[in-house]
């Protein structure tokens, strides 16, 4: 059998590229916003969902390219070097490229009639078409004694992270451009820049390429960020830029 999906929303993220994207929703509270297409675009479509903490986004791996049956996958969390079946994990390389992602609902927008979605701890790729939203429901949802082997628990920051003066400064003057508006926080650091931060120290770089050091780049909140590694486990960044 076969089915057409239809984009029901846009998601809207700050990441313009798939390099710096965390692995799971959640893992830094990055927010986006997912707009609604017609005819989803209208307030019917989302009654009642302001009652909800937490939605599903199922999406499509739209920037994927379409590969024949693959039916094992080297799954980035155990170093890209052991291969599982497709359907042990969540590997984007998948049949129909089929996404699932949680994330916090912050707020259901109105506006000119028309509706939107704010949300936090996403991990799509700006423009990410959405095929479907459904609601968390924690008594089916949640599985206290649920197990998973294969990633048993969240995987932690595994970078030390600084900031060179430079890098902070040049950060700053951007984000005013941007028109960005925030105070710091106790760690001397704007939400931008914390969040920067913990992108970082997930350390994004491919799993051949962590015992390297060297100098590495993504595009995120409408900046170009450049660190370098000062050893395999110590991040510096080195500069940003407008992207």
């Amino acid at each position: 059998m076969e089915f057409t999906l239809s984009t029901v929303a846009l998601a809207r993220t700050p990441f313009r590229e798939k390099f710096g994207i965390p692995r799971q929703a959640g893992l830094v509270p990055v927010r986006g916003r997912i707009d609604m297409l017609p005819p989803w675009d209208q307030p019917e479509a989302l009654n009642g969902l302001e009652q909800v903490s937490h939605i599903w986004l199922d999406f499509i791996f739209h920037q994927n390219p379409s590969k024949p049956e693959q039916l094992s996958v080297r799954p980035p969390r155990l170093g890209g070097n052991r291969r599982l079946g497709v359907f042990a994990t969540r590997a984007s390389f998948r049949p129909n490229r089929l996404g699932t992602s949680l994330v916090k609902l912050e707020a259901v927008c109105v506006e000119a009639g028309n509706v939107h979605l704010e949300v936090s701890g996403i991990d799509l790729l700006d423009g990410t078409p959405i095929v479907d939203i459904k609601p968390y429901l924690p008594y089916a949802d949640r599985i206290d004694d649920a197990v998973n082997a294969i990633a048993p628990a969240a995987p932690a920051p595994t970078l030390a992270v600084d900031w060179q003066a430079q890098a902070l400064l040049a950060c700053r003057a951007c984000l005013r451009e941007l028109g960005y508006v925030g105070g710091l926080s106790g760690d001397g650091l704007c939400e931008i820049e914390q969040q920067v931060t913990q992108l970082v120290a997930l350390d994004p770089r491919p799993a051949y390429k962590q015992s390297a050091c060297g100098t590495y780049a993504m595009s995120v909140f409408g900046l170009n960020v450049r660190w370098v590694m000062q050893t395999p486990t110590q991040a510096s960044i080195s500069d940003a830029s407008l992207a």
